[in-house]
């Protein structure tokens, strides 16, 4: 049995200590004084009524989260069916549409007549028929972007900025310029893997009822005791086969392994004296800030209601400003009510003050070519000198990655996902 340090709560970390507490002495070490990272269920109460709102992780599916869906499995978790659509609406020239069903397509009616809209419906076929052929014949080109893609394959600037940017730019929490940067292979296996090239047959998704906290309690059980909150970790330093954990204040434990749990920015200036590899893929792989508000605005919706869909993008003309997208909590976790619940990216200078409910700062991986080959350098340190690192920036980013990654670490501790 190994003492074994993890650092960091979020599902990465809690996933390896639920799969290795049985069989090591696991310490979980958290800075905040709350648990579970990007899992953030709030408790909000409007006109008398509380509601339960996620405001971090929210969905997941039957096709592409296995790890994820094994672990509610295996805890007891139940999960709920919800309904994953998308729509755009541009704040410059009022265009919008929800692509969900033929009537939200056509829910502003003025698309009727518009032949560019017709010609968006044809390319995204288009685009979906040119990306599935790509992974058939694994046939990509090294190092190309999607933007290279778009240009080789005269894909026109409204398909760019009112479809594929904007969607790709919503699921990585990035802007339409990062997103043209994005690698080729990378997106395509992405959407081809959760079904977004598919016009039908597409993957369920699902919430957990009452919120995605609910995991976290059946997830602990049998190492709630070992998680120290409010842990102000200054360094870690590794000789003579041991890890030591040094904390503001002087204070300093000794272990004989340390999992880095948390985002590769904070692991690298974690690391007391870490290797040129060290600095070199981790610091290859980094992190941008968005804000978040949990809201009641309507106004940032689709002006049309039958627009709105679950994940909802603001497009404007700065394609250097980090996506704009509202979650619409409603129809995302099934809430009966007349709030309208709003989770909002990177806008809050577009909220009416007076409906903020909450406010958050998250943190997600960029995915662009350095970091995607960084990701394909990870076994040149994980294991290395005591230290393993777990998270969701080593794969796609989501909750299944953090779950895959800690499953990747278990494994080389001897544990098997069972």
């Amino acid at each position: 049995m190994k003492k074994i340090a993890i650092i960091g709560s979020g599902i990465s970390g809690l996933s390896c200590a639920h799969l290795l507490h049985k069989y090591h002495d696991v310490t979980v070490f958290e800075k905040n004084n709350y648990i579970g990272g990007h899992t953030a269920t709030v408790d909000v109460n409007v006109e008398g009524i509380d509601y339960a709102i996620d405001t971090g992780f929210i969905v997941f599916n039957d096709r592409t989260y296995p790890y994820f869906e094994k672990l509610l499995k295996r805890i007891g978790i139940e999960r709920k069916p919800t309904e994953m659509s998308f729509s755009v609406h541009n704040e410059q020239t009022g265009f919008e549409y929800n692509g969900h069903t033929f009537a939200s397509l056509f829910a502003q009616k003025r698309n009727i007549l518009r032949p560019r809209f017709y010609k968006l419906l044809n390319d995204i076929v288009r685009f979906n028929k040119l990306c599935k052929a790509l992974h058939s014949e694994n046939s990509y080109k090294q190092e190309q972007t999607l933007g290279q893609l778009l240009d080789i394959h005269s894909f026109n600037d409204f398909f760019r900025y009112h479809y594929i940017l904007p969607m790709g730019a919503a699921i990585w929490s990035t802007s339409i310029k990062e997103m043209s940067s994005v690698g080729v292979e990378f997106f395509v296996k992405f959407f081809y893997n959760h079904g977004l090239l598919d016009i039908t047959n597409r993957p369920q998704w699902y919430v957990i009822p009452g919120g995605s906290r609910e995991y976290i309690t059946p997830l602990i059980d049998g190492f709630s005791d070992k998680i120290r909150l409010n842990s102000n970790i200054e360094t870690v330093s590794r000789a003579d086969d041991k890890v030591t954990i040094h904390f503001k204040g002087g204070q300093s434990e000794q272990f004989d392994k340390v999992i880095f749990a948390c985002h590769s920015d904070q692991a690298l200036k974690l690391l007391q004296a870490p290797s040129d590899d060290e600095k070199t893929i981790l610091g290859a792989i980094p992190y941008s800030e968005n804000s978040v508000i949990l809201h009641t605005d309507t106004s940032i919706l689709p002006k049309r209601k039958a627009a709105w869909a679950s994940w909802n993008y603001l497009l404007n003309d700065n394609t250097d400003k980090a996506a704009v997208v509202t979650y619409q909590m409603n129809i995302l976790q099934g809430i009966k009510s007349d709030t309208q619940f709003c989770v909002t990216l990177n806008h809050k200078e577009g909220i009416d003050k007076d409906k903020i409910l909450r406010e958050f700062t998250y943190h997600h991986p960029v995915f662009n070519k350095a970091s995607i080959a960084a990701q394909q350098q990870k076994h040149q340190i994980d294991g290395n000198n005591n230290s393993y690192f777990c998270g969701a920036y080593w794969y796609n980013g989501f909750h299944e990655d953090g779950v895959k990654s800690a499953v990747d670490v278990a494994r080389q501790l001897g544990v098997e996902f069972e």
